[in-house]
């Protein structure tokens, strides 16, 4: 997509001269006086401006502020004729940057094309990443509580930059990605960029709730629909209301209440389990999944149908070890989080962790992460973390076989019991969650996360 340029000259003789060497790269309109430009100003916005400083009646620097206070986002290039000696060239300059200007080029009688065009594409360059930095800044202060979102990977950025242009309609968002990789985030991000921000943002795990209980947690119920309704029960379809409902793993949806999820989704209204009337629904839905939306369907865990309902838009989270850049700027947000909530005083990672880190796979993503930070923060004793404090120490790095790998401290400990339970039931998984008193498909995913051989 070319950048658009606005070119604000009076002399017709020069707007051609810069036409010649612009035209073929970017889009280009002209305004050919002051008031020309006035009226420009109500149209779309350019990424450049060219601004002569001499146009007609008019001075280009005391427009300058307009152009800035109605394209605050848009980089201008001061332009002048030969100023009477260097002095005044100077006194421009100074304005003309104290004005907001990005650059100021001084003409003179053999017009260097190359510098116009060398300064136009580092303009560009500065409003992307000024634009770049705004909605990274927008989207840190839109998040709060444990979240730590960073954003320093050209991917992630690009997933920012998609989740600001689809927020603000009511188009459902499918988020794939391995378990950890931060959807939870994103959706938050979703909803904080969206015109339903004041409203509630309501999670729910289809994966964590019995089969029995998922569809009066969505949908509500009356009072001795089943046993144990012993009162109405709100749906979290209503308590979303005016805001945003995240279905986590909806995968791990039993697949005759995804056709039910498919009826509310077409008709937006809700019958809560065991009642008559139906009401009508407003809120915007965000799925999630960790699994391939393609094995899914084929394993008959996701309806066909509704997978299509749900991922009018879809957003893949990349793995943690496909965005390395993003690794030490999580750990050093987390250090400090952890840190403090510890008071304790820790400066950072010393060169030999930071190798580490980086070098690590993180089977269990920002997740695994984040656990290994909070526990080396309460275990470490040195002002810094050093790689022995780490207990990825010896565990699987790239290329390394994955048989060696460790996980945090609290990880190695779950892991080990569901080996152990494992035994203990002959490899029977369904024996072996009851025992553990956890989901049968969340048994499968920790199998899987751990690379637990069965």
């Amino acid at each position: 997509m070319k950048g658009k340029i606005l070119i604000v000259d009076d002399d017709a003789g020069y707007r051609k001269v810069l036409n010649g060497f612009l035209e073929d790269d970017y889009e280009l309109t002209e305004a050919e006086s002051g008031e020309a430009l006035k009226k420009a100003l109500s149209q779309e916005q350019p990424d450049i401006v060219l601004l002569d400083v001499k146009l007609g009646q008019d001075n280009g620097l005391d427009l300058l502020p307009s152009i800035k206070k109605r394209w605050p986002d848009t980089e201008v290039i001061v332009l002048t004729g030969a100023p009477k000696d260097d002095t005044e060239a100077v006194s421009w300059a100074v304005e003309a940057t104290k004005r907001g200007a990005y650059n100021f080029i001084r003409r003179s009688e053999r017009f260097d094309g190359q510098k116009l065009l060398a300064d136009v594409a580092n303009a560009l360059e500065a409003r992307r990443q000024s634009e770049e930095t705004s909605i990274l800044r927008r989207a840190l202060e839109t998040m709060s509580g444990t979240a730590t979102p960073v954003f320093h990977s050209a991917v992630m950025r690009e997933v920012v930059r998609t989740v600001e242009r689809i927020a603000p309609s009511d188009v459902a968002v499918l988020l794939t990605g391995e378990s950890g990789t931060g959807k939870e985030v994103i959706a938050d991000l979703i909803h904080a960029f969206s015109p339903r921000s004041k409203g509630r943002i309501v999670k729910i795990n289809c994966a964590a709730l019995p089969r029995e209980l998922i569809e009066s947690e969505l949908f509500g119920s009356v009072k001795g629909a089943f046993t144990g309704a012993h009162a109405d029960r709100e749906g979290l379809f209503r308590q979303a209301e005016g805001g945003t409902l995240l279905l986590d793993e909806i995968s791990e949806m039993p697949i005759d209440t995804q056709s039910k999820l498919l009826r509310v989704l077409q008709d937006q209204e809700v019958r809560p389990v065991g009642g008559k009337t139906a009401y009508k629904t407003n809120c915007r839905l965000v799925a999630s999944t960790n699994r391939k939306t393609e094995e899914a369907i084929q394993l008959g865990k996701l309806r066909e149908d509704l997978f299509y309902r749900i991922s009018a838009i879809s957003v893949h989270l990349p793995p943690l070890r496909e965005r390395r850049e993003d690794i030490m700027p999580l750990a050093n947000a987390f250090l400090k989080r952890f840190a403090a909530q510890a008071n304790r005083v820790i400066k950072g990672f010393t060169p030999a962790a930071v190798d580490r880190l980086t070098a690590f796979d993180w089977p269990g993503n920002i997740r695994q992460l984040q656990n290994e930070v909070q526990r080396t923060v309460l275990l470490s004793e040195g002002d810094q973390v050093d790689a022995a404090d780490l207990s990825i120490s010896t565990a699987k790095v790239s290329g390394e076989d994955s048989s060696d790998t460790n996980f945090t401290l609290l990880e190695g400990v779950e892991r080990n019991a569901i080996i152990q339970m494992l035994k203990e039931t002959g490899g029977n998984k369904l024996e072996t969650a009851k025992r553990l008193g956890i989901g049968r498909q969340t048994l499968y995913n920790k199998i899987k996360a751990y690379g637990i051989e069965v």
